[in-house]
């Protein structure tokens, strides 16, 4: 009976030791990812899960625009509002990246995620803000000179700007992973902010070019310039807080580096929306907007002849067979009024002459301008 009792305590204390041994599984994760990724299922540490939730969301908008504005892409005929096309879709490509990679800090740190992290993180942000520096470029010339650089030109000059940020990432992880041996995760919290300093000055820049874009004179595009103002303002607004949050506010609050990770994912998600809401969506929106139908003519267009806008519907209101009694008035006229104008010189036997200027407009007398004319005409 004792051995029973032996045994059965044994058994106990292995099964007690093995339940210490395996690590315990977060609430929520059951049948989810297994580790590093249990911060995507992991209820108890809810700031992962809304994170992954909205990113997702975001993900599908902007795959919704795109696939909107590619479908749209052959009702767009005005040149100008073409051009705007190319820099969208590249920023919507940026909005996903930075979405994705907001995933990337919901997975535990090894090697390979931390040069992700490090890696990309200036690249998208670049991206973005070299986009928003093409269209407010792109909006200035609107504005000012009422034509547009090609869409290609715009395309390549937002890739060029990103690929800058690009070789400083790259060279920043050559220096301290293979030439110092440090691990990938070894960074200082204020190196890896510095590295975003070109990112910072795109963002400025684009800040820039659409405040000189506001003082242009043709106000059909303000509307465009307006929310590209609005968006890179508040983008500034964001930076400004999650660098001084990430940099300074973890440490004085004690919560420094749990809270680093989440600093980083909420900024990737609110930046990311911020731009899908105040930039992509409403430039596609003017992109792809049918242009107005004229109802009335511009009589504030100086380009056009008032005289013959007012001529021409005043003939539509006038019957066929009275068009040429209205003629033969209007040249009369016109020719009282060339007689009567300064430049005129007398003669003694046919009075008032035209001079020179008017001589140059030949037409053909008709009888309403001999009769008003006392029967005389003139020659030439």
């Amino acid at each position: 009976m004792s051995s029973v009792h032996l045994f059965l305590l044994l058994a106990g204390l292995k099964v007690s030791l093995s339940e210490e041994g395996e690590p315990s599984v977060p609430f929520g994760c059951g049948f989810g990812p297994p580790r590093p990724y249990t911060l995507l299922c992991d209820l108890e540490v809810l700031w992962g899960v809304v994170v992954e939730a909205v990113a997702a969301a975001g993900v599908l908008a902007a795959i919704l625009l795109m696939v909107v504005l590619l479908c749209r892409l052959h009702s767009v005929t005005e040149a100008q509002k073409r051009s705007g096309i190319g820099p969208i879709l590249l920023l919507l490509i940026g909005i996903i990246g930075l979405f994705g990679l907001s995933f990337a800090y919901l997975v535990e740190q090894d090697e390979s995620i931390c040069v992700v992290r490090r890696s990309l993180w200036g690249v998208f942000f670049a991206l973005c803000f070299a986009c928003m520096l093409a269209q407010g470029l792109r909006l200035r010339r609107l504005t000012c000179e009422s034509r547009s650089p090609s869409g290609c030109a715009l395309i390549g000059l937002a890739l060029g700007l990103s690929a800058v940020q690009g070789v400083i990432a790259a060279e920043w992880l050559l220096l301290t992973v293979l030439r110092e041996g440090h691990a990938a995760c070894q960074y200082n919290r204020l190196d890896f902010t510095l590295c975003c300093a070109y990112v910072l000055a795109l963002l400025l820049t684009a800040l820039l070019t659409a405040t000189l874009a506001l003082c242009g004179k043709a106000r059909q595009w303000h509307c465009s310039v307006v929310w590209l103002l609005v968006s890179s303002f508040l983008s500034v607004l964001l930076w400004v807080a999650w660098v001084g949050f990430y940099i300074y506010g973890n440490d004085m609050l004690g919560k420094s580096p749990d809270w680093d990770d989440p600093t980083l994912a909420v900024a990737l998600v609110a930046q990311g929306w911020l731009l899908l809401i105040c930039h992509a969506a409403p430039e596609a929106h003017a992109c792809l907007q049918a242009p107005p139908q004229p109802s009335a003519p511009d009589y504030f267009d100086t380009s056009q002849n008032s005289s013959r806008m007012r001529e021409a519907s005043l003939d539509e209101d006038i019957p066929l067979s009275h068009r040429q009694f209205v003629d033969n008035q209007r040249y009369a006229f016109d020719e009282n009024t060339a007689g009567l104008g300064g430049g005129s010189h007398h003669n003694g036997s046919t009075g008032a002459r035209p001079s020179a200027p008017f001589r140059s407009n030949v037409y053909q007398p008709t009888e309403m301008t001999m009769i008003l004319n006392g029967g005389a005409v003139s020659t030439l």
